[in-house]
């Protein structure tokens, strides 16, 4: 039984990982849940799995969560934040369940691969922000990275053990991979006329048609950044070059990626949208354990389709296919002044179709420099932060 750390606890991949737990319960010791704010969830999972350690990242959330873990009279010690990285390097954790959103996971994540844990990496920003110093951390701390989005884990299923063993370094040509074909479903706008996207809210944002996932990854969805994160975090998992990377719309989300061999067959993963399938795969150490999910009725299933990106439609993922090529520099920007976007887009303070403007100039307003180390990346990403409040502040087309 390995000692598990969940990160991201109470948010969508926290809960799936749990459920995946619960279905497998000799595989996985919960020994550590980490999240932001959320109390009487973080509780109610305490009295659930009995963790040896819990932490809030908010202070004020963690002192609350402390009063009622001792009034409870549970065995688990709320960890201060400043003890949280040192936990994940300690031998008291085996593997580490990385599904902090955005940019606030990097740190952790880095923590447990520097102390050559197994990740499990959901959070796609630690590769989108630090790229190659990811990697290289990954080789030289003899970490195991197991890629848990949805997309990146069907490419993983679906390429040769020999790439599999070699993730960041993988020589794609010689395996005989002509292309990794990355799907998205085109969230929910694939078919809304363009001239109404100004009166997209985030109410109707948030509703993905396939997917049951929180409020920020909702929206880049929406605006399929995700895809282009996603497919930043391919190049850098797969070592895959411009000319070996592509993405297709899917809308109905069941083939979740595939790779296409220079032979001419095209090799998929393919399975009902459930985030407990990936999760499993990889927690299971590629052996096939209870997901919890029912298997795919084909009987059941309406007509596949395969539509190719407009940009017009999706800026956002232009910017980001564009940053990828531009250097590590670009992706940390984009990623921190999406961010930046998305919450003021959620919070109503702009419209929908500002976000890409956003993004689009903060990154011609933040000076390209180059990037040898993570402070250098946290200091970017901070500089980008404050640039993209400052457009949303006078006006995004400033």
């Amino acid at each position: 039984m390995k000692n598990l750390a969940v990160l991201g606890a109470t948010g969508s991949i926290g809960d799936s990982t749990l459920s995946v737990c619960r279905q497998n319960p000799a595989l996985y010791k919960v020994q550590f849940l980490y999240a932001a704010t959320n109390v009487d969830k973080m509780l109610a999972l305490c009295l659930e799995f009995q963790p040896r350690y819990v932490a809030l990242s908010n202070t004020d959330s963690a002192l609350q969560l402390k009063a009622l873990i001792k009034e409870h009279s549970l065995l688990c010690e709320v960890l201060p934040e400043e003890q949280v990285l040192a936990l994940l390097g300690s031998p008291e954790i085996d593997s580490v369940m990385a599904a902090i959103v955005g940019a606030a996971g990097l740190k952790t994540t880095l923590a447990a691969v520097n102390a050559g844990k197994e990740i499990f990496l959901a959070n796609k920003e630690s590769l989108v922000m630090s790229g190659a110093l990811f990697i290289d951390a990954v080789k030289k701390s003899g970490a195991k990275l197991w890629p848990v989005d949805s997309e990146h884990n069907a490419i993983f299923q679906s390429m040769s053990p020999t790439l599999q063993n070699d993730i960041g370094h993988c020589d794609l040509a010689t395996e005989g991979v002509s292309k990794i074909l990355l799907t998205g479903s085109g969230g929910p706008f694939l078919e809304k006329p363009l001239n109404e996207f100004d009166s997209i809210t985030p109410q109707l944002a948030i509703k993905h048609p396939n997917w049951s996932m929180g409020p920020k990854i909702s929206i880049d969805s929406a605006t399929m950044m995700n895809k282009g994160l996603e497919y930043i975090e391919a190049r850098w998992l797969f070592n895959a070059k411009k000319e070996q990377l592509q993405v297709i719309i899917h809308p109905q989300s069941i083939i979740h990626s595939m790779v296409q061999y220079k032979d001419g067959s095209v090799i998929s993963q393919m399975g009902n949208p459930d985030m407990r399938v990936p999760i499993a795969h990889v927690m299971g150490g590629g052996h096939r354990i209870n997901s919890g999910v029912a298997g795919f009725d084909f009987f059941d299933s309406e007509n596949f389709r395969f539509i190719k990106p407009d940009y017009t439609r999706y800026p956002c993922l232009k910017l980001a296919i564009e940053a990828c090529y531009e250097g590590q520099h670009a992706t940390t920007v984009l990623n921190a002044a999406n961010e930046i976007a998305v919450q003021a887009f959620l919070e109503q303070k702009i419209r929908f179709t500002d976000i890409p403007d956003v993004v689009d100039n903060t990154l011609n307003k933040v000076s390209c420099q180059a990037v040898s180390t993570i402070d250098e990346l946290l200091m970017i990403d901070k500089m980008a932060r404050e640039s993209a409040e400052v457009l949303i502040h006078r006006g995004v087309n400033c």
